[in-house]
């Protein structure tokens, strides 16, 4: 597979959506709890500071989508926030750990100095497991932090990046 990464355009509106969205509906990563129908996944994706993509390049189709955003404002400006959801039937090839690369690289761009990545769930090894291998740092562990789409709960760990 032959991955690039690009800036969200309408063209990729139904991969983008359709990738987020089933991140959504599994409920076990996302806070989101509704699916965006297309009018809400342009307004959010086109509202962030950068979306971007990894897309097949013989294909041209999306494999994954994240957000890149403030993660508050004032004097804590400076620190981002990202969110990266992959293709069901693209994981484990690579895109995951292309985008999270692409955000540093575009959150250093955009001036920021630190990422940080609120609420990681902990049963998400592999992103855990991707966080880690990249260098971000993870911080106490929140108990029940994230309710499962079953209604269970389960901690989240913050991470950060020092860009």
């Amino acid at each position: 597979m032959n991955i690039k990464t690009v800036s969200y355009e309408m063209k990729y509106l139904p991969d983008a959506k359709r990738i987020w969205n089933r991140v959504v509906t599994d409920g076990v990563a996302f806070p989101q709890e509704k699916p965006f129908d297309d009018s809400e996944a342009h307004a959010f994706f086109s509202s962030q500071d950068h979306t971007g993509l990894a897309v097949d390049a013989d294909s041209d189709r999306a494999l994954g989508v994240y957000i890149l955003h403030p993660n508050n404002i004032g004097r804590c400006g400076h620190i981002c926030n990202t969110s990266y959801a992959v293709d069901a039937n693209a994981r484990g090839c690579g895109v995951g750990e292309t985008i999270v690369r692409d955000s540093i690289e575009k959150a250093r761009e955009a001036g920021y100095r630190i990422i940080q990545l609120n609420a990681v769930v902990a049963s998400n090894s592999a992103a855990l497991a991707l966080y880690k291998k990249i260098g971000f740092v993870a911080m106490t562990a929140i108990p029940g932090g994230f309710r499962l789409a079953d209604g269970s709960y389960v901690d989240i760990i913050p991470h950060y990046y020092i860009l």
